[in-house]
């Protein structure tokens, strides 16, 4: 602690003691610049070396017992867990998920799903800016409700959604009929500005109910939307056990990876079951989040498929699975990183996790025991708020002042500057400390009744300020 006695005026203001707010394992963070945010506090089980460069990516939420602490939302983590940005729903009726930062225009926005979510969702997209500002709001077309499972921009800057639409079973396009409804997988390509539907594809026109592997209803569970190429896509179907290549034009299926008609051979180590996330990458390679048979004791795991389309035959490149042997009933990411490193969240199982390419565990957390992620993701970000950085301070004995500074979003902090004065307009610097994780603790000595704020960067140059209050205030 730097016993200032409220001095001011001096050309290198001194360093004061600053700690990070901490959040008690397994219960939500509650901080004092910020109390209406409460996000679940995320465990560091392997503490990150060697990871890739950038943040982790989440959208936490509640099991189905919806009993765990914490606000669901969009949060954007470091390496040590702490919070870096959140955005927490306030009506906890509502769900977010499939958070993510992708290019759109040229720039790199934040993208997520908000709405209500039974199995599958019905609600609308999400698009914000480097300062958290909303460019863009928008939901499925031709009368149908847009679903969480997929939002992805592709180069041309449109969107490829999800939707689940309900269609009576005696009236679906391809084989016999069943009892009551079934859900059509959709996707949808929009023109995110006009809202004009390019490309719609259903699942009930190309791929029949005897295909899947559970009750006629729910037979397909689209979950995953990719670009294969610019003529194609690869789309997954959870509950056929099948990843699709879809001609983007005719919207006939090319081929069938997995499930009951797979038409590859499949080597015995490539085999996966109840999969999300199908991904290709430039070299060829797809990889999936298999989930597993989830009724018998295995891991999940994420893999990576090398397939031959001449031969027709797909064999295991590399598969990732967690020391602690996770089997995730439902959801599931895998992520290759731009230096060749893994990233893997594992759904309903409250983990994600980095490797190296090689398989190597480099990091690893965990939720509360209730919580999930659909997916886990890393992604560089840089992120400027429009708003001010927040601040709360209390007075204690000796004329000790404990402040805390916390500024929701702000990436480029590096130093806390602290100002005291005898009035709001006599404010000069008194003390400054480091920014530590997302709520900064300072502790001063001042006689002074105002204090202020300034965040500045690396260069020193001052990125915002925050209001001044009142030492007899509370704040």
């Amino acid at each position: 602690m730097v016993a200032l006695g409220g001095t001011l005026g001096c050309d290198s203001a001194p360093r004061a003691r600053a700690t990070a707010a901490s959040g008690p394992v397994g219960q939500a963070w509650s901080f004092r610049s910020r109390p209406d945010l409460h996000p679940p506090v995320i465990q560091i089980t392997t503490p990150a070396h060697d990871t890739a460069p950038g943040r982790v990516f989440i959208a936490p939420k509640n099991g189905p017992d919806e009993e765990g602490p914490g606000q669901d939302g969009c949060m954007i983590l470091d390496n040590d867990g702490q919070p870096v940005w959140l955005y927490l729903l306030q009506n906890e009726a509502m769900d977010v998920m499939n958070f993510k930062a992708q290019p759109y225009k040229g720039e790199t926005v934040l993208t997520w799903w908000e709405g209500h979510h039974t199995g599958y969702g019905q609600g609308e997209y999400v698009i914000c800016d480097h300062s958290y500002r909303e460019i863009a709001r928008f939901t499925a077309e031709n009368g149908y409700e847009g679903d969480h499972h997929e939002l992805l921009i592709t180069p041309e800057d449109t969107a490829l959604i999800t939707i689940y639409n309900k269609v009576p079973g005696d009236s679906i396009p391809v084989g016999d009929p069943v009892e009551g409804n079934v859900l059509d997988g959709i996707v949808q390509e929009i023109d995110i500005e006009s809202g004009k539907v390019i490309f719609e594809w259903h699942s009930l026109e190309h791929v029949g109910i005897d295909a899947t592997y559970t009750k006629p209803y729910d037979y397909f569970h689209i979950n995953s939307i990719d670009v294969y190429d610019e003529d194609h896509l690869l789309i997954s179907s959870r509950n056929t056990s099948t990843v699709y290549k879809v001609d983007r034009r005719t919207g006939e299926i090319v081929w069938r990876l997995g499930g009951k008609k797979s038409d590859f051979e499949i080597e015995e180590g490539a085999r996966f079951a109840l999969q999300h996330d199908a991904r290709r990458h430039p070299d060829g390679k797809i990889t999936i989040f298999d989930n597993g048979y989830v009724t018998r004791e295995v891991q999940s795991r994420g893999i990576m498929v090398e397939i031959d389309e001449d031969k027709m035959t797909a064999s295991l490149a590399r598969e990732y699975t967690h020391p602690d042997k996770l089997l995730s009933d439902t959801q599931g990411s895998v992520q290759v990183l731009p230096n060749g490193n893994v990233f893997v969240g594992w759904g309903s199982a409250p983990v994600f996790s980095e490797f190296s390419h090689d398989g190597k565990l480099l990091f690893s957390a965990s939720f509360p025991t209730e919580g999930e992620t659909y997916r886990a993701l890393r992604y560089p970000w840089t992120g400027q708020p429009t708003d001010d950085p927040a601040i709360a301070a209390e007075r204690g004995a000796d004329d000790k002042v404990t402040i805390y500074a916390s500024w929701n979003g702000a990436t480029e902090v590096a130093t806390w500057q602290v100002l005291a004065g005898a009035g709001p307009d006599k404010l000069e610097p008194l003390a400054s400390a480091p920014r530590h994780g997302f709520e900064t603790v300072i502790t001063v000595h001042t006689t002074h009744p105002y204090i202020g704020l300034e965040a500045m960067n690396g260069s020193g140059t001052v990125l915002g300020i925050a209001r001044t209050i009142k030492l007899d205030d509370r704040a």
